[in-house]
């Protein structure tokens, strides 16, 4: 049985989240009907990372084991036929080793998480992006923004509902630049805790609107407590950019200019 790895892209606005319910839409159930319509086989997909509802996705990457071979054109062609009007698309198509797993195969995730810093909301990007009024000082964010790199217990920016085993990751990346009217927040680790990058991104924003010092991330993050998080930062503005599957993974060769 063949084993196919797919590169997707979605807008997780009409979505509630990727993970497939009961009733309920979800990115993996529409790609999984698409499956389903082009070869006939009902299945279960494997994703690297299971979106938050609203959260999008430029890079996602899911695999999965048909029972007949199709050039991975006529898969990615046949999906992206039945996908529609739907806002997800397949943009490639690969078969890989039969122990390649979209999931646990990866070695570093990279996300995105867009800004709109001005006092009129946005209308073009209304729903992928989080609409800040008060002016970001974006310096004393990517200096606050250094204290959560390296490995750290960062039990304070994890969900209450967080399933993972242990609080304890590695954070490679994590930058804020501004872009215009844009300010772009970008961390890269080999894996996240639930909701961990909103809630990082949250209290940075807090930073950066002077609510909170410069400090006061270092703090919250050294406190190992839920309760010192700043705010949480609504899901449309984040988008899960790249997956790598690199033995040791460079992040830096991944970054988008965004990270640069």
């Amino acid at each position: 049985m063949p084993r196919y790895k797919l590169l997707v892209e979605y807008d997780g606005r009409p979505y509630n989240g990727f993970q497939a319910q009961e009733n309920q839409p979800s990115v993996q159930s529409s790609l999984e009907d698409a499956i389903f319509k082009f070869s006939g086989q009902r299945l279960r997909i494997t994703t690297a990372g299971r979106t938050d509802t609203g959260v999008h996705a430029t890079g996602q990457v899911v695999t999965f084991d048909l029972e007949k071979e199709y050039r991975p054109k006529v898969v990615r062609d046949a999906m992206n036929a039945y996908l529609m009007p739907q806002p997800i698309s397949v943009l490639a198509s690969e078969i890989v080793d039969d122990d390649f797993s979209a999931r646990f195969s990866a070695t570093g995730r990279m996300y995105l998480y867009r800004i709109i810093n001005r006092e009129g909301p946005p209308a073009l990007d209304q729903g992928r992006v989080w609409h800040v009024k008060k002016p970001l000082d974006v310096e004393a964010m990517a200096e606050a923004a250094q204290s959560l790199l390296g490995k750290h217990d960062f039990t304070t920016f994890r969900f209450i509902g967080c399933q993972a085993k242990s609080p304890v990751k590695t954070l490679d990346i994590a930058r804020v630049k501004r872009f215009g009217e844009e300010v772009h927040l970008v961390f890269a680790a080999r894996s996240f805790l639930h909701r961990q990058v909103r809630s990082m991104t949250g209290t940075l924003v807090d930073v950066g609107t002077g609510r909170r010092p410069v400090g006061y991330v270092a703090e919250a993050l050294a406190a190992a407590d839920r309760a010192t998080c700043g705010q949480v930062a609504p899901p449309q503005g984040l988008y899960l950019t790249q997956v790598t599957y690199d033995e040791e993974p460079n992040f830096e060769k991944y970054a988008s200019i965004r990270a640069e």
